[in-house]
Parts: C-alpha cells; structure tokens; sequence
C-alpha cells in the first residue's frame, strides 16, 4: 500500500516550506539536491520538521493546503507538538 504525507522542513534562512510527497525520504533528497521546489532552491539545505502520513493522496493534499493556511506561529506550535 502506497503512503503519502503532507510534511513542512526548514529551510537555511529559517524559513518554513509545506508539501506533499510519495516517498518522504526521497523529496527531502530532492529539496536539498537542488532541484525540489523552486523556494526551496536558494534556501539550501532543508531540514525536515514535521509529517503527517495518509492513505490517499486526497487526503495528503488537502492536509497541505490546511498547513499552508496556518501562520508560522501556528505551524512552530505544530512542530513543537510532535517534538
């Protein structure tokens, strides 16, 4: 059974970037080999902070747009939760 997770990482200028991925060790691996999502490029390397895992990609979706809505105080609060 496929996985898929809404996850947010840390970028080097501390700044916080939300996505869903399939495979989650491999996205980070993308993000920090430069050719992840173009924020991401120029605010090497990453650091993953927070993830959630779903059974569908609908569901992984729908939880990252819910997390991009957030203000970062609220995305720190639920980073610091799972902490």
């Amino acid at each position: 059974m496929t996985e898929y997770y809404a996850y947010i990482v840390e970028c080097a200028d501390h700044t916080l970037y939300t996505g869903y991925a399939v495979d989650l060790d491999k996205r980070i691996e993308t993000h920090n080999s430069g050719t992840g999502a173009k924020y991401t490029r120029n605010r090497l390397p990453v650091i993953l902070r927070y993830y959630e895992k779903f059974e569908t990609k609908s569901e992984a979706m729908k939880r990252e747009y819910a997390i991009k809505k957030l203000s970062r105080t609220a995305k720190i609060a639920l980073i610091e939760k799972e902490g």
